[in-house]
């Protein structure tokens, strides 16, 4: 099977269902942003242990959950997974057993570190850009609750692993000097 099928060539791509709709359109750069963050994902998975690395796997997966959603706007079709109550409760869980482990914030902090948390904080900045272009395709057409939600809590996962990364690996956190 080929790769590519030269259908797109003039700026346009297919919708599950088979509607063709502009490369430009907000449910394609909706659609960007998660690929971009999934990819994001994958390069901070290159760059961790097994346990953690397994664990955004699972989100991974969640993300294409959400891509194929996003594809399938404007279309009928039951047959896509659906995100789960459950699939944002693990991201909480994941949050709070990691929480346990830092000290309390109370200042804004720098992104950056050690490798690992600099993608983590690079990944969330992308996390966020998504839900921002969700929020603004969920003023178009309905988007699911549990898709917004999940990218909320995804990009509150994100920095939390960032803080955690960095304590994990010893490197300081560097607070926001005001002035």
């Amino acid at each position: 099977m080929k790769i590519y099928t030269k259908t797109g060539d003039k700026g346009e791509t297919s919708m599950l269902g088979g509607k063709r709709i502009s490369k430009s359109c907000l449910e394609m750069e909706a659609i960007g942003e998660v690929d971009e963050l999934n990819a994001g994902l994958g390069v901070l998975i290159a760059e961790l242990d097994s346990e953690v690395g397994e664990k955004l796997v699972q989100v991974q997966h969640k993300l294409f959950v959400i891509g194929s959603n996003l594809a399938g706007l404007q279309t009928d079709l039951d047959s896509l997974p659906k995100l789960k109550k459950e699939d944002v409760e693990y991201l909480e869980n994941w949050i709070d057993e990691m929480n346990k482990d830092l000290p309390e914030l109370n200042n804004f902090i720098l992104p950056g570190g050690c490798e690992g948390a600099a993608l983590s904080y690079q990944s969330r900045t992308v996390c966020r850009r998504a839900e921002r272009v969700m929020i603004g395709l969920s003023e178009k057409y309905e988007v699911d609750d549990l898709i917004k939600q999940y990218l909320n809590r995804l990009s509150d996962l994100l920095f939390v692993l960032g803080r955690w990364l960095n304590k994990q690996e010893g490197v300081k956190e560097e607070s926001w000097v005001k002035g």
